[in-house]
């Protein structure tokens, strides 16, 4: 690991971490990033922590994630020579694309009628709810520590009471009463 770059930078990480960065960008943690591109500013799926839940027994892809590597740097070499004969990314090589190539590859993998689709999808859906839900932590852990997809979307903290409450409605008005059987702690019976 280089000292100036204190992440894992081994192959695997940098491969996942550079998927991870194309489905929901972020800036990049120092100049010489090579997994997350730097395409958008503040944090994105890799700092919202995408690995962790990818690694997480839980999601069920995690044997399968080595596999995933290898054809994603495969499918990156392929998508290199189609675009620029002759011209061999560096290793590994879907970290090595510029972004734009990126998701032109990860927009390739995921269109309809690609046979390896489903898992592309399945993976990009995880980096996503490691943003936009931190599922792999508990939501009051997430918002403590300041988990950036929760506070991104604007979460709120939960009450002191460790509760959520909304005293303003959304729409403006109240939707439905709660369900007769739900309990004072707002669990349904």
């Amino acid at each position: 690991m280089d000292p100036a770059f204190p992440y894992d930078d081994g192959p695997r990480t940098t491969t996942l971490e550079a998927f991870a960065d194309t489905i929901i960008p972020g800036a990049r943690r120092t100049p010489g990033d090579r997994a997350v591109a730097g395409a958008a500013p503040g944090p994105g799926a890799v700092e919202a922590g995408a690995l962790t839940l990818l690694d997480d027994p839980a999601t069920g892809i995690g044997d399968g994630l080595d596999d995933l590597v290898r054809r994603l740097n495969e499918h990156a070499r392929e998508h290199l020579r189609r675009r620029e004969p002759g011209r061999e990314p560096g290793a590994p090589a879907f970290a090595a694309l510029p972004f734009t190539e990126r998701t032109a590859l990860v927009k390739a993998l995921t269109a309809p009628g690609h046979p390896e689709r489903e898992a592309w999808i399945g993976v990009a859906l995880f980096c996503f709810m490691a943003f936009d839900s931190a599922a792999h932590l508990h939501t009051r852990d997430a918002l403590a520590a300041g988990h950036p997809g929760l506070r991104t979307l604007g979460l709120a903290d939960p009450d002191p009471d460790g509760l959520w409450r909304f005293p303003a409605f959304s729409y403006r008005c109240r939707l439905a009463d709660p369900h007769p059987a739900t309990t004072a702690s707002g669990s349904p019976a």
